[in-house]
Order: C-alpha cells, then sequence, then structure tokens
C-alpha cells in the first residue's frame, strides 16, 4: 500500500486553503493534515502532523514564512516547504532557498501546479513554478556566450539539469553555481552525475561539448 503524503497548509486565507484543500485531497496518496491561518504555532503544529511537506504562504501574519523556515531550520525539522507567494522577487526567491525551501510557487499557478509540486519536493526534488524559474534562468542570461535563443526543453534531461549544464559550459564553478540557483554545492554535485550517467558523459569536458552541439551556449 503506497504511503500517505501528509501535508500542512498555512496561508492567512481560508478561501485559499480550502482550494487547495479540497484539489490536494483528489489525489489518492495525498492527506491534507492540518492547516495553519498565522505562523504563531505553525512548527509545533508541524510536527503534531506529522507532516510530510508544508505548504507555507511567505506573507504569513504574525510570523511570517522568512521566520518560519529559520526555526525549522534552526531545529532541523524534516519536512519539506513549498513556498507559496504573490510575488515572483528574486531576491525572496534566494533567501528562502538557501533557508532550506524545496519549492517555489506564485498563487496566481498554485493551483495547476501544486499537485506536482508536493510529489516533486517529497521525492528530494526541487519544484518551481515556469515564471519563478525564467527568473532564476534570466539571472545569468548576462554571459555573451550563452544562446539568448534556447529552448530549455529535453526528453532525458530535466530543465534544472539543463541549466546545469549551461552553468558548468560558462566555466562556473560548483559554489558559483549553487549560489546563482539557491541550492547547495552537494545538490549541484549530485546534479552533474546525474548528467553525465544520463549522457554517457564521462567529463566536463564532454558536457562542453554536449551544450556547444545542442546550441546551449555560443561558440
Amino acid at each position: 500500500m503506497t504511503p500517505k503524503i501528509r501535508i500542512h497548509l498555512a496561508d492567512d486565507h481560508q478561501v485559499l486553503i480550502d482550494g487547495l484543500s479540497n484539489l490536494l485531497q483528489t489525489v489518492s496518496n495525498f492527506e491534507v493534515a492540518g492547516t495553519s491561518l498565522d505562523g504563531t504555532t505553525l512548527y509545533d503544529d508541524v510536527v503534531k502532523d506529522l507532516a510530510d511537506v508544508l505548504i507555507l504562504d511567505i506573507s504569513m501574519p504574525k510570523k511570517d514564512g522568512i521566520e518560519t523556515l529559520k526555526e525549522f531550520k534552526e531545529k532541523q525539522l524534516p519536512c519539506k516547504v513549498i513556498i507559496l507567494s504573490s510575488y515572483d522577487d528574486l531576491k525572496i526567491i534566494k533567501e528562502v532557498m538557501k533557508l532550506g525551501a524545496k519549492g517555489y510557487l506564485t498563487k496566481n499557478c498554485a493551483g495547476e501546479n501544486i499537485i506536482e509540486a508536493v510529489e516533486a519536493v517529497y521525492q528530494g526534488q526541487e519544484y518551481f513554478s515556469d515564471a519563478v524559474r525564467e527568473k532564476i534562468f534570466n539571472s545569468f542570461m548576462d554571459s555573451p556566450k550563452l544562446n539568448h535563443n534556447v529552448i530549455i526543453e529535453n526528453p532525458i534531461l530535466s530543465p534544472r539539469e539543463i541549466e546545469i549544464i549551461i552553468l558548468i559550459a560558462l566555466e562556473y564553478s560548483g559554489k558559483e553555481i549553487s549560489e546563482k540557483l539557491f541550492i547547495s554545492s552537494h545538490t549541484v554535485e549530485t546534479h552533474r552525475k546525474n548528467i553525465m550517467k544520463k549522457l554517457n558523459i564521462k567529463s566536463t569536458i564532454g558536457l562542453v561539448k554536449y551544450a556547444l552541439k545542442n546550441n546551449l551556449i555560443n561558440p
């Protein structure tokens, strides 16, 4: 029997909580274990609910999403966090990812992305809505070697893996990639190994050749 993914919803708008709750509970292995309208007891509520995934409004009253993430990180709570926000501000995205959030969705697309996001972060992946991913990608679009007409699609590789190939080909170090994409150096290395395995490439030079061959960067 497939284990239930226990989800806690935190947002100061009951209408949004009700809508997301109804949508999430259409998935057989999802269970909405609890909800919160402010951040004051959120940590205790998530622990009590044994939540696997927290969907967190960044602008919670009394104790906002940033403060909550800091508490989770300090107390090493293993619950995966998906941030909900009305904004796709790069500074906010950077801060919450450094604090351990695994996903970031803008509220205008939450309904269409939330199920996929929960499944992804529960499995240890990261998840960004299209607008957020574009914002992150555009943050390193200043290189003259980057092909600005590149279409980030590949049946084998994920969009995140293609982003990492591009940055490796542009000679970014692992630390620089982690700072650009707001992920840990360990996650960058894991992605690199997975990419090389998928593409049967043995070296960094091979990744650069792949990027050139597939027009991800300009010669």
